[in-house]
């Protein structure tokens, strides 16, 4: 999981949009497309960043490309963002904690 590609990817609000209707169900690109006021070249970059960052996957199910959400980075991220609050909360708790006295 490259964190760098999937702050990318997160960080454009076309791409958030799409990751929310890919939450509801599993989409062909034309039904992304038909979700926007993007030219199908646009779409089909924004689904690329966010297949190179792992947030979704495509399946090719006859003539029809099929996008997933991945819930796997999600989870993993999710994961990451608790780990790094741990951490700096008990960085913080030990910056705060009463220096004893002899």
């Amino acid at each position: 999981m490259s964190l760098d590609l999937i702050f990318k990817a997160l960080g454009d609000s076309t791409r958030r949009k799409i990751l929310r209707l890919l939450a509801e169900k599993d989409m062909t690109a034309g039904e992304i497309v038909s979700k926007f006021d993007l030219s199908w070249s646009t779409i089909s970059h924004h689904l690329e960043v966010l297949k190179s960052s792992g947030l979704i996957t495509s399946e090719k199910q006859g003539q029809y490309i099929i996008y997933s959400i991945n819930t796997t980075v999600f989870q993993e991220l999710i994961l990451w963002i608790l780990e790094s609050i741990g951490k700096n909360k008990e960085d913080s708790d030990r910056d705060e904690s009463p220096v004893q006295s002899k």
